[in-house]
C-alpha cells in the first residue's frame, strides 16, 4: 500500500511538470523510481521512457487539438534523434549503474541551470527551420533519451524557441511530439531489459502522471511560467545533489 502511494504522488508530480513546463518528467520520475520505489537504475531508465511516453502522448493529443504542434519542424527534429536513441537505449545496460546515476545526476543540474538562464522569445511567428542544427539537436535529444531515459523536454523547448522560432506554446506541444519519438525508439532498444519491471507500480504511476498533465496544463495558465521554472529549477538542483552523492560515496 506505501509503495503505491508512493507511485500515485510521484506519478502526480512528474505530470504536473510535464503539463505545466512541457518536460521535466523524466528527470522527476527516475529519482523517484530509484529512491522511493527502490527499482535499479536501469530499471528506472527504462520504466521512465514508459511513463513518459504513454504521458507525452496523451499530452500531445491535446495540444496537436489545440493547433500548437509543429508536424513538419516535429519529425525532423525527432528524426534526427531516432539511431542515437536506439543505439544508446542498447549500450545503457551495459554500462555500471553507478556510471548511470552520476550522468543522470549532472543531466539534472544541466537542466537546472539551463533553467535559470534567461529565456530566450521567437522574434518571428516561426521561421525555417535550420536542418543542421536541428539535425544535431536532435540527435543529442535522442542520446540522452536512450541512455538515461530522459525525455528531454528542458531541451528541446528551448532549442524549438532560440533555433526555429517557434512561439512558446507551439514549442511545447511540438516538443512533445519529438519527446514521444525518441521516448519509443529507446524504449524497443531496451525490450531486454522491461522482464523484470514491477508493472503493479509502473501503471499506477503513469495514470497518476497522466492525470497529473492536465493539471498541470490549468496551473501554467495561473502561474507565472518563469515561477515554475525556477521552483523546478531548486527541485533539480536539490535531486542531482543527492544523486551525485549517492554515486560518489
Amino acid at each position: 500500500m506505501t509503495s503505491l502511494i508512493l507511485a500515485l504522488t510521484a506519478g502526480a508530480i512528474v505530470g504536473l511538470a510535464l503539463g505545466a513546463l512541457g518536460g521535466g518528467g523524466s528527470i522527476l520520475a527516475v529519482p523517484a523510481l530509484l529512491y522511493l520505489l527502490d527499482f535499479t537504475p536501469v530499471a528506472a531508465t527504462t520504466a521512465s521512457l514508459i511513463i513518459v511516453a504513454v504521458t507525452t502522448a496523451t499530452s500531445l493529443y491535446a495540444h496537436a487539438r489545440d493547433g500548437n504542434v509543429h508536424w513538419r519542424t516535429g519529425i525532423l527534429f525527432g528524426t534526427a534523434g531516432l539511431v542515437p536513441a536506439l543505439l544508446a537505449g542498447t549500450l545503457a545496460s551495459k554500462l555500471p549503474q553507478g556510471l548511470l546515476t552520476a550522468a543522470f545526476s549532472l543531466i539534472a543540474l544541466a537542466a537546472a541551470l539551463r533553467i535559470l538562464r534567461p529565456a530566450r522569445t521567437a522574434t518571428n511567428q516561426h521561421q525555417s527551420a535550420r536542418p543542421g542544427r536541428a539535425a544535431a539537436a536532435g540527435a543529442g535529444l535522442g542520446t540522452l533519451t536512450g541512455l538515461l531515459g530522459v525525455g528531454g523536454g528542458f531541451l528541446t523547448v528551448p532549442t524549438l524557441v532560440g533555433t526555429v522560432g517557434l512561439r512558446m506554446k507551439a514549442a511545447v506541444g511540438t516538443s512533445l511530439l519529438v519527446i514521444t519519438m525518441t521516448s519509443l525508439t529507446a524504449l524497443a532498444a531496451r525490450t531486454g531489459t522491461a522482464h523484470g519491471l514491477h508493472w503493479g507500480i509502473i501503471a499506477p504511476f503513469t495514470g497518476a502522471a497522466i492525470l497529473g498533465s492536465w493539471d498541470g496544463r490549468r496551473l501554467a495558465s495561473k502561474v507565472s511560467g518563469r515561477t515554475l521554472q525556477y521552483a523546478f529549477a531548486v527541485v533539480l538542483i536539490a535531486v542531482a545533489a543527492v544523486m551525485l552523492a549517492d554515486a560518489v560515496l
